[in-house]
């Protein structure tokens, strides 16, 4: 039961924190105006996980306004977030588990989501800077990105011989990071599709 308390708390504790968190952009002091939410919303159907991404992004509506990049770069922003925090969780999930050969695996492909996930942010924020093109420089997210994705599945996959509470708290929490970079990788891959060749 304790275990099952912390990942509740631990989930919650993300939740709060993607919603709450500032913008890491200028934000306005208005309030979005409805079509820049309805932007969000239109944008995050095309997902795989529409309310996550609805939830999640539609604070960064007034940043976004109808900008592509700009909404492909927050929700980047929001999965690298989460990956982080559920990194740092799982690598001080306490050693005397019996599970601690699927923890520890899981702890090191996170790290190395986390820093793809870090990457592509860097690459967005370079879009069309450095004199490369930017189809080429999408295409370098959309691989660093679908590079973290099969990086959080390893680590489920890591469990699949575990049983226990330990399994359900770390599959409960990577498949909250797997629906939020599903989702940035979705609205990259919008984007990229707009570039032209």
């Amino acid at each position: 039961m304790k275990l099952q308390l912390s990942t509740i708390l631990f989930m919650l504790t993300i939740f709060i924190t993607i919603i709450l968190q500032p913008s890491t952009t200028t934000s306005h002091p208005f309030p979005p105006i409805s079509g820049e939410i309805t932007y969000i919303r239109t944008s995050c159907n095309t997902t795989r996980y529409p309310e996550t991404c609805f939830t999640s992004l539609s604070k960064y509506s007034s940043t976004v306004k109808h900008d592509p990049n700009r909404l492909a770069t927050a929700a980047i922003h929001v999965a690298l977030t989460t990956a982080t925090h559920t990194a740092i969780y799982i690598s001080k999930m306490p050693n005397n588990t019996t599970d601690i050969a699927a923890v520890r695996d899981c702890s090191s492909v996170f790290v190395d989501a986390v820093d793809e996930i870090r990457k592509s942010q860097k690459e967005m924020k370079r879009l069309g800077w450095i004199g490369e093109s930017v189809r080429f420089q999408l295409s370098n997210v959309q691989t660093w990105m679908s590079a973290a994705l099969t990086n959080e599945d390893t680590c489920i996959d890591g469990f699949d011989d575990v049983e226990g509470d330990v399994k359900r708290e770390v599959c409960d929490l990577v498949v909250v990071v797997k629906e939020v970079t599903s989702n940035a990788l979705a609205l990259v891959n919008s984007y990229a599709n707009m570039i032209p060749v």
